[in-house]
């Protein structure tokens, strides 16, 4: 068994696309329409669907917002440099919301952003501690 993606759901998908692809540095990998439903789900990742885990963005046609709620925490996404991503998110139109530093009570180096619609975004940076 093997984690295949992480589903959020996004009030503007070519914002949402544009932000992982063109700020993250994701690829997306594949879109489709549900017309019936009334919905489009894209993938978006740093490798293909077979080789790593990906995430899924749903966007349902008739909503523009949703509250994030308690529940879900962030993405992490592994990096060399926490304060080079930060910089990197900063140039290219994103959201730093935490700069790079270590984690409360450890050593880890994190940052985090925000994509268009809240939902945080961990760097660890690479060899930094255990997280």
């Amino acid at each position: 068994m093997r984690i295949l993606h992480t589903m959020i759901r996004v009030g503007n998908l070519d914002r949402s696309i544009a932000f992982y692809t063109e700020v993250l540095g994701m690829r997306l990998l594949r879109q489709h329409d549900y017309p019936d439903g009334k919905f489009t789900l894209a993938f978006v990742g740093y490798q293909d669907e077979k080789d790593g885990t990906v995430i899924e963005l749903t966007h349902n046609w008739d909503t523009d917002h949703y509250d994030l709620g308690t529940g879900f925490g962030h993405i992490a996404i592994e990096v060399d440099d926490a304060a080079r991503a930060c910089d990197l998110t900063r140039r290219r139109g994103g959201s730093v919301l935490r700069e790079a530093g270590p984690m409360q009570h450890g050593t880890t180096i994190i940052a985090f952003a925000a994509d268009p619609d809240g939902y945080k975004i961990e760097f660890i940076q690479k060899g930094s501690g255990t997280h």
